[in-house]
């Protein structure tokens, strides 16, 4: 069959060309793409084996040009997924294939910077670096600090409730949030939180933050600014054995030390960065933990003292307090890189994002091991070891069909691991489309039904970011049948469906 004569090619095209002649009502022709060399860009996140071309991209500049676009789309029944940098790993900004994608990218604007309250608030498109440094004149800083700040969006911070490597102290985008404005996907305008230390209502702030773009559309975001410490020490401590070092971290945070920042990675791992960035790092440890200290000079010296005590009582092999700034963040370039050092390890990788209890860290890791070898695919990892947040970087080449499908099954298998050890599917990176079928094995059919009241009390027609986060029911008893069938079922007693 012809392209051209396809019923869904011309369905498609009618569709596109009704939702254009809407939008070009409500915008200027330079806020509006549709054309497929300009929509392609858009086609996903930084989960990039999936993909899918948007209908149409919009690109406001303003809350009344927003509030168009949601009420038009709306009044069409057009699916509408908003966008802000794209950074995201979850596949929660891959566009509908019906739908419009409503980037954000454009709402940069710090409208208000308050130093005496400790406040700042920002348009949802600001990028998280940027809070910072606008901060940093007044002694201040923006705390959450994923590893994509340079590049990732407030906006989209609060969709994922990012973290980043100091939330162990200071706490997600939920605890440094205190106010959140937009639109319904009626257009109608919204406001959850407030800059008092309470709110009239139900705490809808909680709600929204972290929920994927799924219940409304944020524009504008108030967050919580804290003092810039005086000063910070960074230790890096070396072990000869993962369980050592999971036993290590346990044990910092039993003593009843809180560090600014509790980070491991593994092997593999310390060597893909040592030789992207140069932060020396021990490459014959089999994991490393980097344990941050900050306050005063007194409490640093404290703290660390205390910190290395801990580690060197529960194997650390060595031990390098970093002895200035410079040297602090050279250890900390590591951490940080270490996702686009593992892009020159192999053509993808699949960053994978669970939560397990702290004290099974050495466990889940040696099943990783094994996963490995089941596979064939190779695994790095680094991770909030902090608060038990894991992000095993899967090896792949995405132009191979077989080895995509093994890195499906094997991110599954560490999901569905991570549960079985009393933890969660996800951490940080949210669920998107890549664990909708994980979130079957974590939550029964109540509460995934449950989820969906929640989304249809903010979004009767389910317009908004459709088909991501909560797994239908039908999905979850597929899934289950496959796992069975498929004979890869790791731990037959968690599946619900």
């Amino acid at each position: 069959m012809n392209a051209a004569s396809d019923p869904a090619v011309l369905q498609r095209a009618e569709r596109q060309s009704q939702v254009v002649r809407a939008l070009q009502a409500v915008l200027p022709p330079e806020a509006l793409l549709w054309q497929p060399e300009d929509t392609t860009p858009y086609e996903c996140d930084g989960l990039t084996a999936y993909r899918q071309r948007p209908l149409v991209v919009a690109l406001p500049e303003s809350d009344a040009q927003v509030q168009a676009v949601l009420r038009t789309c709306h009044a069409l029944d057009v699916p509408v997924v908003a966008r802000g940098a794209g950074t995201g790993l979850s596949g929660g900004a891959m566009p509908n294939a019906m739908g419009v994608t409503l980037s954000l990218a454009r709402f940069n604007r710090i409208v208000k910077l308050d130093a005496l309250a400790r406040t700042a608030r920002v348009q949802c498109g600001v990028r998280n670096l940027a809070i910072s440094e606008a901060a940093a004149p007044y002694g201040l800083y923006y705390a959450p600090d994923p590893s994509s700040q340079i590049a990732c969006t407030i906006g989209g911070n609060v969709a994922e409730n990012s973290g980043g490597v100091h939330c162990l102290k200071y706490g997600l985008t939920l605890h440094n949030v205190l106010k959140v404005r937009g639109f319904t996907v009626e257009g109608e305008p919204v406001e959850f939180g407030s800059e008092a230390l309470d709110c009239a209502g139900f705490d809808l702030l909680s709600v929204v933050i972290g929920s994927e773009g799924m219940l409304a559309v944020a524009t504008e975001v108030t967050v919580k600014l804290v003092p810039k410490p005086i000063l910070a020490r960074c230790i890096m401590a070396s072990f000869d054995d993962i369980r050592k070092a999971g036993d290590a971290v346990a044990a910092v945070i039993a003593a009843g030390i809180i560090p600014a920042g509790l980070e491991m990675m593994d092997k593999p791992m310390t060597a893909a960065v040592e030789a992207f960035v140069h932060a020396g790092y021990d490459l014959t440890a089999e994991a490393i933990l980097l344990c941050e200290s900050d306050g005063t000079p007194h409490e640093v010296e404290e703290e660390i003292g205390r910190m290395s005590e801990v580690l060197r009582s529960h194997g650390a092999t060595a031990i390098a307090v970093s002895r200035d700034e410079a040297e602090r963040l050279k250890f900390w370039s590591g951490r940080k890189n270490a996702f686009p050092a593992s892009g020159r390890l192999s053509p993808d990788y699949m960053c994978m994002d669970s939560t397990i209890p702290r004290k099974r860290l050495a466990d889940i890791l040696l099943a990783i091991q094994q996963m490995e070898k089941k596979y064939a695919l190779r695994c790095a990892n680094v991770f909030h070891a902090g608060d038990g947040n894991l992000h095993p970087l899967i090896l792949f080449d995405a132009n191979d069909a077989d080895q995509l499908h093994r890195a499906e099954l094997f991110g599954a298998e560490i999901l569905e691991t991570s549960v079985a050890m009393g933890g969660t599917v996800t951490g940080e990176h949210g669920v998107g489309v890549e664990k909708l079928n994980s979130m079957c094995v974590q939550f029964s059919r109540a509460e995934c039904e449950q989820m969906f009241g929640v989304k249809r009390g903010f979004d009767g027609k389910g317009l908004l970011n459709p088909g991501k986060v909560i797994p239908t029911l039908n999905r979850c008893a597929e899934y289950g049948k496959m796992l069975v069938r498929g004979g890869r079922l790791a731990h037959p007693d968690l599946p619900r469906f």
